[in-house]
Order: structure tokens, then C-alpha cells, then sequence
């Protein structure tokens, strides 16, 4: 068992996982400086905690910008999909401001929602790098889709609250200087694509969806695996965060992400842009979040849930481009 003093520290080290390598930046790519290009890129926002201690973190070698606050003895648990870590900040201020008893006590993962699951599935334990602990999640957030399947194998409460949904979008880097212009692009030879990993990411289903609709299978199979076996095409495992990670390095020429993730990007003032899908060939997906079985907060758990619903997260949600969630059967929320 970890001592409790001293354990938070350590939260700030971890390696950042790193894709494999791509080929050389295109002569008219500017890497951006390296201060821009690794998280965390909110600063101590998104550490909700009273006191920070030692400060030691290190681009690229000891760096954990998806682990948020501390472990031990928290008085909520968050497990929510990444692709909205940046929202995670200004959405538990605002809680903890209706709910001041938790204040310094939340901590969440934002980790691709497969991971998650796994996590749940193992009691709670990760490890990441040398470093394993376990913290038993009160919340899972996720795509609705994924939330049916957790609730179906029984990890989940019902209902199911669906609180925004979200499009897709082509990432690039500001400027857009391998002239992107739309889906058909990412089966272009030599061009350098970045694709969430079907194996842990919901939003690659949304993806290969949206190849469909511009070009059919034919278009979906020359992205997705095709150019995956050249390795013109690397399948990411922290797709949020790496995609902006190696356009602001110049090893990559597009990647195909929430639109969210590079309002965000281009809100900070990263040297990030990104080029809008067709109304007909994109794909809006819809985001719940449930109580978790067994979760040891499950009234924090069921006000976290119904304040994702609620003006206030909305209007938060909005900042970056999220919309409301989209009508649901009842059926698709569990509360049949």
C-alpha cells in the first residue's frame, strides 16, 4: 500500500506513450518550439488539487498529462474518454463550486475510453511505466455506444445520461501546408496521416464511417489499411493528444479528430488549424455518462452525471464547439 504523503508528487511522472516513427518533416512544415508541443498545455488547471508539492515533470520523459489530482482518498472518481480533457478544468471548478465539500477531492483519467473499460475490468489497477495504483472509478463518460455495451456487461448503472455531442474535423497544421482539403486527401500518396486506433478509440468508428460517406469502402480501406501497412498512416494511442503533438512537430500532415480538440488547440494559440468535413460525409456522435457498479461515491457519482446536463456544463461545453446531446430512445439510455 502507498504512504499517503508524497504519493502526488510522483502522479507528474510518467512517461508519455510515443508513436512510432514518422518520416522527416515536408520542406514546407515549421516545427513549432518545443514549449508548445507537449502537454500539459493547461498548466495547473487541470491538477485539482489543494497543494502541488515537488514540481518535477520533463517533456518526453517524465510527463502524465492524462492522470488529474490526487489518488489517495479521493471523494470522486472520474474515468472520462480524452477527448475532452481540456473542458475537464472550467467543468470541475464549476462543480466544486456547487459542491465545495469536494473541492481538491476529484480525481479523474482521461484515457481513450477502451482503456477505461480495461481499467474498470481490472478492479481499478493501472500501471504506466514503473508506477502501478488503483483507484476505483464512481463515473465512466464515454460515446453513448460504449456506455451501452459497459452498462449491458453489467458495469454500469442505469440510466444512461447523454450530455453533448460532437463532429469531426481534419487537423492540420496552421497554414494547412500540405493542402488539405477534404477526406478523399488521406488517400493521397505521401501524404502523412493520423488515425485513432479502432482497438481503444470510439471515435475511429466515426471515422471510418465518415470515409464511407465521402468515397465508399474502396476510400475507407485505402486509409485505414492501406496506408496503415505503408506506414504512411500511424494509428495513435492517445489520439487526442498526440495527433496536435506531431503536426506541431512537423511528422505529420493531417489527422482526423474531434472538431473540439482543435478549437482548443487554436484557442491557446498553437500553430494548429483545421479543415471542416462536409455536412453529408461527417458523423456526430453522441456522449453519456453513468454511476459506475460498485462505485464507493455513488451520490457524487449521480451529481456529476446530472451536472453534465445541466445550463452551466453546457455553457462550458459550448466554448469548444460541443453541441447538445442529439434525442434518444429509450432504450439507448438504459432506462428501459
Amino acid at each position: 500500500m502507498f504512504a499517503n504523503k508524497g504519493l502526488a508528487c510522483l502522479f507528474a511522472l510518467v512517461c508519455l506513450p510515443v508513436m512510432a516513427a514518422t518520416p522527416s518533416p515536408t520542406a514546407a512544415t515549421i516545427p513549432a518550439p518545443a514549449s508548445m508541443v507537449f502537454p500539459p498545455w493547461q498548466g495547473a488547471a487541470n491538477d485539482p488539487v489543494p497543494e502541488r508539492g515537488l514540481e518535477f515533470s520533463v517533456d518526453e520523459v517524465d510527463n502524465m498529462p492524462d492522470f488529474h489530482g490526487d489518488p489517495i482518498d479521493p471523494g470522486l472518481s472520474i474515468f472520462v474518454g480524452g477527448n475532452y480533457f481540456f473542458a475537464m478544468a472550467p467543468l470541475v471548478a464549476a462543480f466544486t463550486d456547487l459542491h465545495p465539500d469536494l473541492r481538491g477531492r476529484i480525481y479523474y483519467e482521461t484515457l481513450p475510453p477502451g482503456r477505461l473499460l480495461q481499467q474498470i475490468r481490472a478492479g481499478g489497477r493501472i500501471t504506466v511505466g514503473n508506477m502501478s495504483w488503483i483507484v476505483h472509478a464512481d463515473v465512466y463518460a464515454a460515446g453513448l455506444k460504449k456506455l451501452q455495451i459497459a452498462l449491458d456487461e453489467g458495469l454500469l448503472l442505469a440510466p444512461l445520461q447523454p450530455y453533448a455531442s460532437n463532429t469531426l474535423t481534419l487537423m492540420v497544421a496552421a497554414g494547412n501546408p500540405a493542402n488539405v482539403t477534404g477526406l478523399h486527401d488521406l488517400a493521397r500518396p505521401g501524404l502523412r496521416v493520423l488515425l485513432p486506433n479502432p482497438r481503444w478509440e470510439g471515435v475511429a468508428r466515426q471515422v471510418q464511417q465518415s470515409l464511407v460517406h465521402a468515397g465508399g469502402r474502396v476510400l475507407e480501406r485505402s486509409v485505414y489499411d492501406d496506408k496503415v501497412r505503408s506506414g504512411e498512416a500511424i494509428l495513435t494511442e492517445i489520439h487526442h493528444r498526440q495527433t496536435p503533438m506531431k503536426l506541431m512537430q512537423g511528422r505529420a500532415d493531417v489527422g482526423v479528430t474531434w472538431r473540439s480538440e482543435a478549437i482548443f488547440q487554436e484557442s491557446i494559440g498553437h500553430p494548429i488549424s483545421h479543415v471542416d468535413i462536409p455536412e453529408a460525409d461527417n458523423v456526430r456522435a453522441t456522449y453519456a455518462a453513468a454511476v459506475v457498479h460498485g462505485a464507493p461515491h455513488p451520490a457524487a457519482a449521480r451529481a456529476w452525471v446530472e451536472f453534465l446536463a445541466s445550463p452551466q456544463a453546457q455553457k462550458i461545453l459550448a466554448r469548444y464547439g460541443f453541441g447538445p446531446a442529439l434525442p434518444q430512445p429509450p432504450s439507448a439510455t438504459g432506462s428501459h
